[in-house]
């Protein structure tokens, strides 16, 4: 997935405050059962919150980890919750769409 810009990050984030963790990751880690649960999450919401365990370092190893193997972009990682992003790969189905910035205008 390509990389989202700083206002998409934003406005994403901004819409998954008031969303509680889809999925929350066990001491085992980041196990094939879990990503099959993220992987499920993420294709019916496009937009969901995983409950991280561990120290800081942890955690962000663990959301690399969870975007590398899942396809999807971390937004935003907050304590332990993490935040993942990934479009529905059918157009039709999308229900979450980034905004996009308009190409600037050039003043005569």
């Amino acid at each position: 997935m390509s990389s989202l810009a700083g206002f998409q990050r934003t406005y994403l984030r901004g819409l998954a405050h008031p969303l509680r963790p889809a999925v929350r990751v066990g001491k085992e880690g980041v196990t094939e059962p879990v990503l099959a649960t993220i992987d499920e999450a993420l294709e019916a919401r496009e937009l969901i919150k995983v409950s991280l365990p561990g120290t800081r370092l942890e955690r962000r190893e663990l959301a690399a980890a969870i975007a590398e193997r899942s396809a999807a972009e971390c937004i935003g990682l907050l304590g332990g919750i993490a935040i993942f992003f990934r479009p529905c790969a059918d157009p039709d189905r999308r229900r979450i769409l980034p905004p996009v910035r308009p190409a600037p205008t050039q003043a005569l």
